[in-house]
């Protein structure tokens, strides 16, 4: 299965969430691939912010060898699912695919855990370094319901 994971810049959350993803893939031998990708043009090329790169680091994960990619209509050819990682870019996502937007294939994460309430994961990149923890742990929680739930 191949999983894409969607936020604004695509230095804070998606990486973030691509990693522990990709992590928890791993640990079960589910043999996903998981990327992640972002709205707008804003970081393109650029490696995650370092509070997601250290917060993923303390929690075992290396996300540091990632780059920002701008997400694209196409990835709904290319991807099983697509996760956006709030309100606002799903709907930056139906925007930028137009006629291709599949809405079987793309959720909000947060609807995993908290089924259509239309939740988003807080954006950390305003605050400070501190911000990036509880995001990360929201994120895994996700990814944890996520997993288990394919795994039945």
């Amino acid at each position: 299965m191949k999983i894409l994971m969607v936020c604004l810049g695509n230095i804070c959350r998606s990486p973030i969430a691509e990693g522990v993803l990709q992590q928890l893939s791993d640990q079960h031998k589910l043999g996903w691939q998981v990327n992640s990708a972002g709205t707008n043009k804003y970081h393109t090329g650029e490696a995650p912010h370092p509070s997601s790169q250290k917060v993923c680091k303390e929690n075992g994960i290396d996300i540091s060898n990632q780059r920002a990619r701008n997400f694209i209509a196409s990835d709904f050819d290319s991807y099983d699912i697509i996760f956006a990682l709030a309100t606002d870019v799903l709907h930056d996502i139906k925007q930028l695919s137009g006629s291709r937007f599949d809405s079987s294939k793309c959720k909000l994460l947060m609807d995993v855990l908290e089924p259509g309430k239309e939740l988003s994961i807080t954006d950390p990149w305003y605050g400070t370094e501190e911000g990036y923890y509880p995001v990360f742990n929201q994120i895994k929680q996700c990814c944890e319901a996520f997993v288990a739930q394919a795994m039945k």
